[in-house]
Formats: C-alpha cells, structure tokens, sequence
C-alpha cells in the first residue's frame, strides 16, 4: 500500500506542518526531481502538479506518519469473498490474463490485509507471491523476478515514487509487465478540488496518463493504456 522503505523524514504527522494556505510556491518533485508548482490546497493540505512530469503530489510535511496511515488501512473492509471487491479487481487481472499466459509468476505489490486479485490469479492458474510493508512484509519476495507484477490502488500511496518504480521494474523478468490500477488525476484545479480521491489522507500521488508517458520513457518501459485506471508497462528486454 505504500513504499517498502518509507525515509526517516516522513515518518511524522502532517499536525505540525503549518496552514496549507501558506504553502511555499513550489516544490521537488518525489518522481522527477524537477520543481513542481503549487495547484490546489485543501484545509488539511497542499498539492504540486509537476511541469517536467505531470505528478501531483502531496510534500512530505503534510503526509501522516506511518502509525496514522496504518490505522487509515485497518478501516478498509476488502475481503476476498466479496463479488463487488473481485468485479472492481478484474479489471487489472484481465490485464494479465491478456498479456501474460497461466502458468507464470506474479507479485502481487501492495496486496493489504485481505490479498483478493492474488487469490483470482491463483484461481486462473498463476504462481503468486505477496508483498505489503504493513500486512505482508516480506522483503525476499521483492528479491526475486516475476513475469508479472501488479499494484492495484498503490500507486496513489507511494511517498518515494521513483524509488517505488525503479524497485518494481528490477523485479521484473526482461518482457515482464507491470499491471497499475490507479485513478488519473482531474486536469483543471475546479475538477480537482471536487475530485473524491483526494479526500484520502493516505493518497499522495497522482498518476496522469502524462506522467504515466514520463515513467515509461524514463525506465525503459513501453506502455499500453488500458482503461480509465488501469495501465500497462512492459519491461523493455536488455539488448
């Protein structure tokens, strides 16, 4: 659900990071590096659009602190028998299913405390492993390569996104594909104010099908975008 090795410096509150409203203009970029802009601020906190990538993220100060977004994850009620919960998962297991032949080894990144669409992979033929640094902190299984990887409703979570992804792509077989489900970002700062997504403490990345672009240049992948929230990235093969 988050970074497998969240920094010291985030590991803190957003209480003391002063008004939103005085935010400072700009901001590094977790992705690119680059400066990124002030968009949109809320009571709770502020939010930067990138001009180099295309992120929308929320600063670091402003993030809560592991224990408080645990305890955001502990109130989710996703359990593996729910038929709503298995619809809303397919989306990104016929991702799989369409690119990659059962059986092959998968990952299943971010799986939470009730691991779903790992169970339907399994269901359909697949190997799957499981990794989550609150439910499932296993760090060998970040240490072996899979034909497929999926992170479903994790993206908007991770706080270092180019450690996230650069990490992801190296547990990636050559040809291996990279299944996201996440919800873009709205363009304009009206539409994104009234966005639902961002009234989530614990989302603080915002991945647009531009920054999506951006990802797939920068770390070698080529990409497919599959529907309004799923994406796929497939490791180019070392020449």
């Amino acid at each position: 659900m988050v970074d497998a090795n969240p920094p010291e410096e985030i590991r803190r509150t957003a209480a003391g990071a002063g008004s939103p409203e005085r935010a400072p203009a700009a901001a590094p970029c977790p992705l690119c590096q680059a400066r990124a802009r002030f968009f949109h601020s809320d009571r709770r906190r502020p939010y930067y659009r990138c001009p180099t990538c295309d992120l929308v993220h929320v600063p670091c100060a402003w993030q809560l602190d592991a224990a408080a977004e645990k305890a955001q994850y502990d109130l989710h009620d996703n359990r593996p028998d729910d038929p709503g919960y298995r619809r809303f998962l397919s989306r990104a297991g016929d991702a799989v299913r369409h690119r990659v032949a059962p059986p092959a080894d998968g990952l299943d990144f971010g799986c939470g405390p009730g691991p779903t669409l790992s169970l339907m992979l399994c269901e359909a033929g697949y190997h799957m492993a499981l990794y989550d640094p609150f439910y499932a902190p296993r760090a060998q299984a970040l240490n072996n390569r899979y034909d497929f990887i999926t992170a479903t409703e994790v993206f908007e979570h991770l706080r270092t996104p180019a450690a996230g992804i650069a990490r992801l792509r190296g547990a990636l077989r050559d040809g291996g594909w990279l299944i996201v489900m996440t919800k873009r970002p709205r363009e304009d700062r009206i539409a994104f104010a009234r966005w639902h997504y961002i009234h989530d403490p614990t989302h603080v990345a915002f991945f647009s099908a531009a920054t999506f672009v951006w990802v797939a240049d920068h770390y070698d992948f080529d990409l497919e975008i599959v529907g309004d929230d799923v994406v796929a990235l497939r490791r180019r093969p070392t020449a």
